[in-house]
């Protein structure tokens, strides 16, 4: 019974704390709580390490919300509290199973029953910890995250399929590195201090942790790898969220476990499966890729036995929100060349569950996607190896570059540093002088490697200090000489064209006007409000949508007055005339131009090549907002009907993708949606303007996220004022153009608040300044381009590279 008041201390007051592991528990506690709640706390903790307990409602939620997807959280709330918070959080994604604990166990269950992530209500703390034993059993293993890189061999016209496929290779090259680099006694004494303070308290994981300081040995890990022990939780926790420290850390047990497979690694083929429970919109990204290939960025555990796969299920009829999904997986030794799969049944703390593992980066191609009779969904996947697809040549040239020398720091630095990670680049750069003798010639390449990386960071002061030390390093040894400057940057970069964003860019903060900027007019080298620009790298060529001209205007690069491409015969609906054109794309595919021609409520498409007149392709549209995806599918945004329409080649209804159920502020709402942007996953991103936020509508989703705004309309860096145009980078950043804020903001995914990129000084008419910005776009060298409406004006702001 509840009889006593819980004191403050261990409650709640930080939220920037995070665990190791992916699973923690919340205990969201009434103001009185049952005696004896230390003890099992102390009981709960040898299950779910991580506990955080709250009493306040609305902190515990804020904690629930900012925590990441990938994370997974068991709730235990009592009866009254559990009624409030309940329907908030119950859809989330990393809210795995909540237990109500109470002291009236029939009235409770009149209101639970209605949501499916509810596992039981107990009245006992012994039945509370052994129900959630029992369930987590099954739950560390079905619930885990899924962690994938795809590539796809389907890259529309104008797409690098590098740049798509940038994350793929990068994670299949971080593996060799780490590999291939030799561990110290600093780093595993950093691992074994880390697990020390991760487990003060908790006596099951320190009693793991002393007996693997003193039994362990590289034929015993797979023994350490199946065992209930922070060993498994942590190394699949870094792995499956990809903390790339974590796992430099554990590289000399990756390795052992990538030995123990190659000497035991199956030498006939196999049909192994895996259960997992997955999201209908984790299940939609891998039905848009069926064909297509996956690399696994975690050790893959399999079974023999489909029954058995299939019992962790759990009932076929009992109420689930995830999709239940089966893979059956068909593994030939014989094609493979890098990444070893085994039976460990005979090395592992588990023999009975005749478990097949396979290695890190394994590489499979998905096949069929179909649900069954008891409503499953059947997943093939077949392994294959590296020479099968289409990146052979960009991932065998690059390990070629790694492979070359012996592995160091500096190496592994680079490459992070290429995958955006300039924090652990510089760490593992620091490292590397750190362990170099006093006069190695390598001292100069490290120098210029972390003045350069420093300063793309935007550490002016420091990175003039690394390059005063480079100085001081040449001028104590004059006979040192810079072999091999950077080899591994060059060969990747010669490779593949990266992105040149991040999310540490910064552009310069006065503009350059590109097009327009001689006031109001229609004359050549004059705009009137445009409200649009398309960049054509490929032109050399910028395409405005000139909104009171009636107009498309292209304009060079370095021109000083532009062409009309479109319209300019007077405001009119004849085929050969434009009336507010407001946005403007290019088909490269078809060689057109797709016009909003907002006035005339229609979307026409016009001949690139010496069009005189458009021809409409779709009627009766308010449309707002243009953007096409590397399939060539075009959307459209309608200010009227508050919703985005897909219209894949040939169609003529298209298919309502975002919105479509009326105005509102409810997130399967819109009000008046503007510019639109489409990503490599079909991901629709939309400007809701009158909402002030930006969405994003996954595909075959239901309800879209807010990543931008949206609490109410303010200047705040928690929020927008209108905001017009929409682009995405190929890390998930959104930058938006805040028009009444008179700014570029961008919001890095998952953050609560953004950050101005262009546009700190208000409104105005100087070059660093805006009046209404509206649409954006990036060149191929990441330099960003705003119209700016009321200025009358394009304006491109240069990557400061300083």
């Amino acid at each position: 019974m509840a009889t006593a008041l819980l004191p403050n201390d261990g409650f709640y007051t930080n939220t920037d704390d995070k665990s190791l592991e992916i699973f923690s528990l919340i205990w969201l506690y009434e103001n009185v709580v049952v005696k004896d709640t230390r003890d099992t706390e102390v009981r709960l903790r040898s299950i779910i390490n991580h506990i955080k307990k709250f009493q306040d409602i609305k902190q515990c939620q804020q904690y629930i919300e900012q925590t990441s997807q990938k994370d997974r959280l068991v709730i235990i709330v009592s009866g009254s509290l559990g009624q409030e918070i309940v329907p908030f959080i119950h859809q989330l994604r990393q809210v795995i199973s909540i237990y109500v604990y109470c002291m009236d166990k029939k009235s409770n269950e009149q209101w639970t029953c209605k949501f499916s992530k509810i596992k039981s209500v107990v009245v006992n703390l012994d039945e509370l910890v052994s129900q959630i034993t029992t369930d987590h059993k099954i739950q560390k293993k079905v619930e885990e995250p899924f962690s994938i890189y795809t590539f796809t061999t389907s890259v529309g016209a104008g797409k690098s399929t590098t740049g798509v496929n940038g994350q793929f290779v990068f994670s299949q090259i971080l593996v060799d590195c780490l590999l291939q680099l030799k561990s110290t006694e600093v780093d595993k004494n950093e691992l074994i201090n880390l697990c020390v303070n991760e487990y003060e308290g908790n006596h099951t994981e320190l009693n793991n942790l002393r007996e693997f300081q003193q039994d362990y040995s590289p034929d015993k890990v797979l023994w350490w790898y199946t065992k209930e022990s922070f060993f498994y939780k942590i190394l699949n926790a870094a792995l499956r969220t990809q903390n790339i420290h974590m796992i430099f850390l554990f590289r000399s047990f990756i390795y052992d476990i990538y030995r123990e497979l190659q000497k035991y690694q199956s030498n006939h083929p196999l049909q192994v499966y895996r259960s997992q429970l997955m999201s209908i919109d984790e299940l939609n990204g891998l039905k848009n890729n069926i064909g297509q290939f996956i690399s696994i960025n975690s050790m893959f555990s399999t079974s023999k036995q489909r029954t058995t796969a299939l019992f962790l299920l759990g009932d076929i009829t009992t109420k689930t929100d995830l999709e239940r999904v089966l893979f059956e997986i068909d593994a030939d030794p014989k094609i493979v060349t890098t990444k070893p799969f085994a039976d460990i049944s005979e090395h592992s703390d588990f023999p009975d569950e005749s478990e097949v593992l396979f290695m890190i980066g394994s590489i499979f191609r998905l096949g069929n996607i179909d649900r069954n009779d008891d409503q499953i969904w059947i997943i093939k996947m077949t392994l294959c190896n590296d020479d099968e697809h289409d990146l052979k040549q960009v991932l065998m040239y690059m390990k070629q570059q790694i492979k070359s020398g012996e592995m160091n720091f500096r190496i592994l630095g680079n490459v992070l540093w290429e995958m955006g990670k300039f924090d652990l680049a510089e760490k593992y750069f620091t490292r590397s002088l750190q362990q170099l003798p006093s006069n190695d010639s390598l001292h100069i390449s490290l120098y210029e490697d972390l003045g350069k990386l420093t300063s793309q960071k935007g550490d002016y002061d420091m990175s003039v200090q690394w390059r005063q030390k480079l100085l001081t390093f040449k001028e104590k040894n004059p006979s040192a000489t810079n072999v091999n400057v950077n080899k591994t940057n060059n060969s990747i970069e010669q490779t593949i064209p990266v992105n040149h964003i991040n999310i540490n860019t910064k552009w310069k903060q006065h503009g350059v006007t590109v097009a327009g900027g001689n006031g109001q007019g229609n004359q050549l080298n004059q705009l009137c409000c445009p409200h649009a620009v398309y960049v054509d790298d490929g032109h050399q060529t910028i395409y405005i949508a000139d909104w009171l001209n009636h107009r498309i205007v292209a304009w060079k690069y370095g021109a000083k007055n532009g062409q009309v491409v479109a319209g300019a015969n007077g405001e009119g609906n004849r085929t050969d005339q434009l009336s507010h054109p407001i946005n403007v794309i290019v088909d490269k595919i078809n060689d057109s131009f797709i016009i909003c021609d907002r006035g005339n409520r229609r979307v026409v498409r016009w001949p690139r090549q010496n069009g005189k007149n458009g021809e409409t392709i779709i009627s009766d549209i308010d449309c707002r907002g243009l953007t096409m995806d590397s399939n060539g599918n075009l959307y459209v945004s309608d200010t009227k009907k508050n919703e985005v329409r897909c219209w894949e080649q040939g169609e003529r209804e298209g298919t309502i993708v975002a919105g479509g159920n009326g105005i509102g502020d409810h997130l399967d709402q819109l009000n008046w949606p503007t510019y639109i942007f489409v990503d490599e996953d079909y991901s629709v991103y939309v400007s809701d303007s009158e909402n002030h936020r930006v969405m994003k509508w996954m595909k075959g989703a239901k309800k879209g996220i807010v990543v931008a705004g949206g609490k109410f309309e303010g200047n705040r860096l928690t929020l927008l004022s209108e905001p017009q145009g929409v682009i995405v980078d190929h890390l998930g950043n959104v930058y938006v153009a805040d028009w009444n804020n008179h700014r570029i903001m961008r919001w890095c995914e998952g953050s609560k608040e953004g950050n101005i990129v262009v546009g700190r000084n208000k409104k105005g008419k100087q070059t660093n300044q805006f009046n209404g910005p509206t649409g954006l776009s990036f060149d191929v060298q990441g330099n960003l381009y705003v119209v700016d409406w009321c200025n009358h004006r394009i304006q491109k702001f240069d990557i400061d590279l300083n």
